[in-house]
């Protein structure tokens, strides 16, 4: 049986740890405030430029560009370009744990989608994704984990830089975004969805609007699509930082309420081992008075 003294020890240390858990939750839960604005602040923006772009591209008259239609030569027979089966994936994911699936329903993303390590090439923000596939053994092209605590535009455009100049190069045939979009602060989602080559869609049977371009397609493409581009990295980093708060708090939130039931368990044993031990010193007494008077 356990010694008061082992569960009054175990006790204090759950305590401990539920004071800790408690003062997380409610960090997250200030954070998550904050993060939570910037992302529904910025999600219209985002989302209205990615139908925008897709929009104006179904609208076009079929463009050969890279951006659109895949690099030249991907693919082809008797190409020898390395690069023709690789696929570039951004991975988004924390650079701190304790936020209950958060990182690895990412991970399992990456892992449980993909083919061959060998035709994958990551692209990383967040040291807990890049550190749990470099153990898997996928192969990290590039990596900025740091923007993932502050994120602003000009860090997202600087990445986007890396991972066009491999798509441009010929070393990747096509690139992926995984994050986890934020639905609200109960439901995050882990989200993959391909950024390039762009899918321009159909252009809906009642919009024929004439679409023009000028000086001419391929500058403007040039132009518009690294935006576009930019702008969805970066709508993803507030995505994935309110994601990360709202996991946080829930998984603090519910490791606090098992610290609870525990301490509860523990402080019923306590009191039971307690009881026990003053029975037993009342039988030891009884039986020695009753041994003297005999």
């Amino acid at each position: 049986m356990t010694s008061m003294r082992d569960i009054k020890r175990r006790k204090g240390s759950i305590e401990s740890t539920k004071q800790i858990t408690k003062a997380m939750k409610l960090v997250s839960t200030v954070k998550l405030q904050k993060t939570k604005e910037r992302a529904e602040e910025a999600n219209p923006y985002f989302s209205y430029m990615y139908q925008t772009v897709k929009a104006m591209l179904a609208r076009s008259a079929q463009i050969d560009h890279p951006y659109l239609t895949g690099r030249a030569g991907v693919g082809t027979e008797g190409s020898t370009d390395t690069g023709k089966n690789k696929t570039g994936i951004i991975l988004i994911t924390a650079n701190r744990g304790l936020a209950g699936g958060y990182n690895a329903n990412l991970v399992r993303m990456v892992t449980g989608d993909t083919g061959k390590k060998d035709e994958v090439l990551l692209y990383t923000i967040g040291t807990k994704g890049r550190d749990a596939l470099e153990h898997f053994g996928y192969p990290v092209r590039h990596d900025a984990s740091e923007m993932f605590d502050a994120p602003a535009y000009a860090d997202a455009a600087e990445f986007c830089k890396h991972v066009l100049g491999d798509f441009t190069s010929g070393e990747i045939a096509g690139i992926d975004l995984v994050y986890t979009h934020f639905k609200n602060t109960v439901v995050q989602e882990p989200v993959r969805m391909r950024l390039l080559p762009v899918d321009c869609g159909q252009a809906e049977a009642d919009d024929v609007t004439p679409m023009n371009y000028e000086p001419d397609e391929e500058e403007v493409i040039e132009k518009i699509i690294p935006l576009y581009l930019s702008s969805l990295i970066y709508g993803a980093l507030m995505d994935a930082a309110a994601s990360e708060n709202a996991a946080r708090m829930q998984a603090m939130d519910a490791a606090t309420g098992n610290a609870e039931e525990m301490i509860e368990d523990l402080t019923l044993q306590f009191n039971r081992a307690r009881q026990s031990s003053i029975t037993q010193e009342l039988t030891e007494i009884i039986a020695g008075a009753q041994e003297s008077l005999e």
